[in-house]
């Protein structure tokens, strides 16, 4: 298997809502987007499938080490070596992905946030810089798409964390700020003991109601001269924001199941924004 087939299939068996906006890529963009979200996956199952924190944070220390290797000229996974020769192409930063694994050990340090300010700076290493990476890819000429794209990265985020409570709590996860269910009457316990509740259903609208501000804030940012460029990110956005519609019509039952859209779905809202960008 070739590191670049080596990538389309850990990217394919994820069943992530990216995969069908990378299907209308050029081929060659095609290859890069899915190095770098192969690259993601590494990185992130390293975390979430190593028991022992103190393994994770040596295979994480590996991949540091690893990423350095590839912008040497001297990748040995499969993921860098497909991600290596896209870097000078679409001037991919070395400090981006290093902050992607900087933001997957913070789920070795804490799982809690006080704040919303202190979830950002999670956010900003998990999406963010995905976002910057990913618009680097997708090509464009105005600089603010990179501002768009960071923001979208955050929204996608905020997306994840809402549909993703239960999951998490059963890894001994709120990503959902301390203030805010202190705001909402809403407990760590009631979280994880998986009570669903009034109280609950009005945190989560909180959190929507902000998810869906940062998708207008996102979009209000793309230049209109890159978005047929970035027709990828805006399938995404059309896809994770009707996930995030069907989540709210079932009032927020996140916590016993994880809502989720048909492939065919996925395929049609992708196809639709892309007819229409």
């Amino acid at each position: 298997m070739s590191p670049d087939e080596y990538c389309q299939q850990k990217t394919a068996q994820s069943g992530s809502s990216f995969y069908y906006s990378f299907l209308f890529l050029p081929p060659e963009r095609r290859r890069a987007i899915t190095a770098l979200y192969a690259f993601c996956r590494e990185v992130d199952d390293t975390v979430d499938e190593t028991s022992d924190a103190s393994v994770a944070r040596i295979k994480l220390a590996w991949w540091r080490t690893e990423v350095s290797s590839m912008y040497k000229g001297t990748p040995t996974h499969p993921v860098t070596q497909a991600l290596q020769p896209h870097i000078a192409t679409y001037k991919l930063e070395e400090q981006h992905l290093q902050a992607i694994v900087d933001g997957m050990e913070m789920d070795l340090d804490q799982s809690r946030y006080l704040d919303y300010a202190g979830l950002q700076k999670y956010c900003w290493r998990v999406a963010g810089v995905v976002g910057i990476l990913s618009a680097s890819i997708f090509g464009y000429t105005n600089p603010q798409t990179l501002a768009y794209a960071e923001k979208l990265g955050l929204a996608f985020q905020l997306t994840n964390i809402i549909r993703d409570v239960g999951d998490d709590a059963r890894k001994g996860r709120i990503y959902l700020p301390v203030n805010e269910l202190q705001q909402f009457n809403v407990t760590a316990a009631d979280i994880l003991n998986f009570r669903h509740g009034e109280k609950f259903e009005a945190l989560m609208k909180f959190q929507a109601e902000r998810a869906q501000r940062t998708y207008d804030e996102a979009l209000s940012l793309l230049p209109k001269e890159d978005r047929r460029a970035q027709r990828p990110g805006l399938m995404m956005a059309a896809i994770y924001r009707t996930l995030l519609d069907e989540i709210q019509r079932d009032n927020f039952h996140v916590l016993n199941q994880r809502i989720s859209l048909t492939p065919l779905r996925k395929l049609w809202l992708a196809w639709k924004t892309y007819v229409r960008t």
